[in-house]
């Protein structure tokens, strides 16, 4: 059974998490509440548990202040937030698990579930991306989660449902989220999405062939086809580098 606490500053939030994890985790155990960063934090050192729950904007201040507040993080943490769609964009970004309200039952069991083997390493990347810009990614493939440098990405290709991460020495690694949601994450740090399928780092780009509908060759002579409608922002994206 794992111990887990519930930071928020609405009432209601807090017991509506409460009864859907009385519900549908039956692996989890609420051992207290908490309604902002100064008793959420006092409360974390005093119980100690096992996954915390956490609202990002509170009276007192942010989820952000509450975490910088704490010498060590070592509980699994669940992001909560009602709409701000930039901290959506950072916690996926960092693969750190985030529930939106309403918060959807499937989507909680979920997230119990890799909260459950989440390392700490994953906040060490949120912390690094939101103090420094976005630099790194924590990849969750079936088998791991891999830290990697962005810098040494150089495509995303769609399968299905999944995203399969080409890399600089040939590494391949496939990750169980939606190259939609990558494009969403990465199009503000040198990625464009030039086709249904692919999502390229554009440093990685060696020249673009107008010709035959239009493809792009990388650094590794790898073609990637681009689709007649991302043609334009392909030029306008290529001509920043000239």
């Amino acid at each position: 059974m794992k111990r887990a606490l519930i930071i928020d500053d609405v009432e209601n939030a807090r017991i509506g998490l409460r009864k859907d994890l009385e519900d549908y985790c039956p692996t989890i155990e609420v051992c207290g509440e908490a309604d902002g960063v100064v008793n959420g934090a006092r409360m974390i050192r005093q119980l100690n548990p096992d996954v915390v729950f956490l609202d990002i904007q509170m009276k007192d201040g942010s989820g952000f202040d509450l975490l910088e507040i704490l010498p060590d993080i070592n509980f699994a943490l669940i992001f909560t937030t009602s709409s701000n769609e930039h901290a959506i964009r950072a916690f996926r970004f960092s693969a750190v698990d985030y529930l939106l309200k309403p918060i959807d039952p499937d989507q909680l069991v979920e997230a119990v579930e890799k909260a459950e083997n989440t390392g700490d390493h994953k906040l060490e990347v949120l912390r690094s991306n939101l103090d420094g810009g976005t630099t790194r990614l924590a990849l969750n493939s079936q088998e791991k989660i891999k830290v990697v440098d962005l810098k040494e990405v150089v495509r995303c290709e769609s399968t299905g449902s999944y995203t399969l991460f080409w890399m600089a020495d040939g590494e391949q690694i496939l990750v169980t989220r939606t190259l939609k949601e990558y494009d969403q994450m990465l199009s503000d740090a040198g990625f464009l999405r030039v086709h249904q399928s692919h999502l390229i780092n554009l440093a990685f780009v060696r020249e673009f062939i107008k010709t035959d509908g239009g493809y792009l060759v990388l650094k590794d002579k790898k073609e990637i086809p681009v689709s007649s409608r991302k043609r334009s922002a392909v030029i306008k994206a290529l001509a920043h580098f000239a």
